[in-house]
C-alpha cells in the first residue's frame, strides 16, 4: 500500500461509513469544510471527552469554560490579529493555482505533480499578504462600528476571561482554564482532507505560571501530552517531538515544542506547545485599562501571571488516529475463501460503537427476540449497535470496518442455556467476539456488562 492510496482509502472509508462528508455536497461542496456523520461524531466526542476528564477530572489545577465564537473586536486588535495573522500567497500564471508561499516546498504542480510550484515551468505571482480572519458584522447594518471576525483561535476568550475565571473559581497560580471549541480561519489553501481545514475545533490549556517557571512548566506539559495521545491509541514512537528553531516560532514565544505525526502526506504538527509568557494578558491590560495581575500571597508580589499553552485539534487527532487505526489483511472466509479485512484498530476507549450485537439468524424468532432484549442491557452502558442483516460473517466485518472492539452473538447455545437453565448447570450465555484477534469466548448475560467494561478500560 503506497502513503498516496492510504490517505485516499481513508477518505473513501470515512464517506462509505458515515464518519466524514464533503459540507454541501449536493451543491458542489466548499472547500475546506467538512461534515461529521454518525460514526464521525462519535469518535469526535470521544477524543473531546477524553482530553476533557485528562484535563480537568484527572487534575486538580485546571477548569474549563466555553468562550463565544463572537467578540468584540478590541479583543483581535489586542491579540495583533487585526494586523498581523496573515499569510502571503502566489498564484501561478500558467495553471492559476494557489500557493502559500512558505509550503511551496511541499507543494506540487496540478500540471506536474513530481515539480513544485515555480520549478514546473509556470512563472508566479509576486507574493501577496492575505488575513486569515473571517469577517462578519454584528447587528443590522454592515458598517465598519459594526465589524468583528469569528475567532481564529480558542485562546483569547480564555485571557479575556482570566479575572472572572480565577476569581469565581478561587485558583491559585499555577492553575490552567480548559476549553475546547470552533475556530475559523480562511486558509488560503485548504489541503489534505482534514488536516487544514477552514472551520475546524480545536482543544486548548491556558496554564497560567509565575514569571520564572514558564520554561519548567513546558517540559512538563510536553511529557503529558505525549502520554495522552499514547493512552487514546498512538503509538509513542509515532509521535515526534520538535523544538520550534526562533525564526519559525510566533513572535510571542519564547519556547515551542510542536507535537507531529507521520500522517501520509508527510511529517506535520499534530499540537503545539508554546510558552507564551504574558503577552497576551499585558497587552489585554494595555487595550482594556482592566487590571490583570495577580497578587500572589506565597511570594507577597503582584505579576502579570505566564502562560504555557498545549493546542491541539481535535480534526488532526481524528486524522491521526485514522491513520495509525487503518489496516488490510487477508483471511480466509466462511466458505474457505481468500478475503481482505479492513480493520480500524481503535482504542476501545475511542471507538465510535463499542459493541455490535447480533442474532446468529435473522429468520429464528427466539435468537431475534433475545439478541434484542441483550442490546436493551448494553445500550443503557455503551455505545451498542443492533445488526440482523446479512450472513454473520459480513456483520463482522461491518464492524471491524469502523472499529468496533467487541461484537455480542445471540446463538443456538444461548437459547439451550435459557431453555435448560439450572437443572443442567448451564448459563444464559453469549458469544464475545474480538475484533483484533477475531477470536471468541462465551461469557454469560449477566456478567456481560462488567465484563466489556473491564476490556474497555
Amino acid at each position: 500500500m503506497t502513503e498516496l492510496s492510504l490517505l485516499e482509502k481513508i477518505v473513501a472509508l470515512c464517506k462509505r461509513r458515515g464518519i466524514i462528508f464533503p459540507s454541501s455536497e449536493i451543491y458542489g461542496g466548499i472547500n475546506g469544510v467538512w461534515d461529521f456523520g454518525p460514526l464521525g461524531v462519535e469518535l469526535k466526542r470521544n477524543i473531546k471527552e477524553s482530553w476533557w476528564k485528562a484535563m480537568t477530572q484527572l487534575r486538580t489545577d485546571v477548569v474549563g469554560m466555553d468562550g463565544s465564537i463572537l467578540m468584540n473586536r478590541e479583543v483581535w486588535k489586542a491579540s495583533t490579529h487585526e494586523d498581523q495573522f496573515v499569510d502571503w500567497f502566489v498564484d501561478c500564471k500558467v495553471c492559476h493555482a494557489r500557493f502559500r508561499l512558505d509550503h511551496l516546498k511541499e507543494s506540487s504542480c496540478p500540471l506536474k505533480p513530481s515539480k513544485h510550484p515555480g520549478e514546473c515551468g509556470g512563472e508566479l505571482t509576486e507574493p501577496r499578504r492575505f488575513n486569515l480572519l473571517f469577517k462578519t458584522y454584528v447587528g443590522p447594518l454592515e458598517e465598519e462600528s459594526a465589524l468583528t471576525y469569528l475567532r481564529p483561535e480558542t485562546a483569547q476568550s480564555i485571557f479575556v476571561q482570566f479575572k472572572n475565571v480565577l476569581e469565581s473559581s478561587r485558583m491559585k497560580i499555577p492553575f490552567g482554564i480548559a476549553q475546547i471549541g470552533k475556530a475559523f480561519r480562511n486558509e488560503v489553501n485548504p489541503r489534505n482532507f482534514i488536516f487544514r481545514s477552514r472551520e475546524f475545533e480545536q482543544m486548548e490549556l491556558e496554564y497560567f505560571v509565575p514569571p520564572d517557571t514558564g520554561l519548567q512548566y513546558i517540559e512538563q506539559w510536553k511529557e503529558e501530552r505525549v502520554r495522552w495521545y499514547e493512552s487514546i491509541g498512538i503509538a509513542k514512537e509515532h509521535i515526534h517531538v520538535r523544538e520550534v528553531p526562533e525564526g519559525e516560532r510566533a513572535f510571542y514565544s519564547l519556547k515551542t515544542y510542536d507535537l507531529e505525526y507521520d500522517f501520509p502526506f508527510g511529517r506535520q504538527e499534530l499540537e503545539g506547545i508554546a510558552y507564551r509568557t504574558d503577552f497576551d494578558l499585558k497587552q489585554h491590560q494595555i487595550f482594556s485599562g482592566k487590571p490583570l495581575e495577580y497578587y500572589d500571597e506565597e511570594r507577597k508580589c503582584k505579576y502579570i501571571p505566564h502562560v504555557v499553552e498545549p493546542s491541539a485539534g481535535v480534526d488532526r487527532t481524528l486524522l491521526a488516529l485514522l491513520c495509525e487505526s487503518y489496516s488490510e489483511e487477508e483471511i480466509i472466509g466462511e466458505k474457505g475463501q481468500k478475503e481482505k479485512r479492513v480493520v480500524l484498530r481503535f482504542s476501545p476507549r475511542i471507538a465510535p460503537i463499542k459493541i455490535g450485537v447480533f442474532p446468529l439468524l435473522k429468520n429464528k424468532a427466539e435468537l431475534v427476540q433475545k439478541a434484542q432484549s441483550v442490546f436493551s442491557r448494553l445500550k443503557v452502558h455503551f455505545k451498542s449497535f443492533y445488526d440482523e442483516s446479512g450472513a454473520i460473517g459480513r456483520r463482522y466485518r461491518r464492524m471491524d470496518e469502523i472499529g468496533t472492539p467487541f461484537c455480542v452473538t445471540i446463538d443456538f447455545e444461548t437459547l439451550e442455556g435459557v431453555r435448560e437453565g439450572k437443572l443442567a448447570g448451564k448459563k444464559d450465555t453469549v458469544t464475545v467476539r474480538y475484533r483484533d484477534s477475531m477470536k471468541q469466548d462465551r461469557v454469560g448475560i449477566e456478567e456481560l456488562v462488567d465484563f466489556i467494561r473491564q476490556k474497555i478500560g
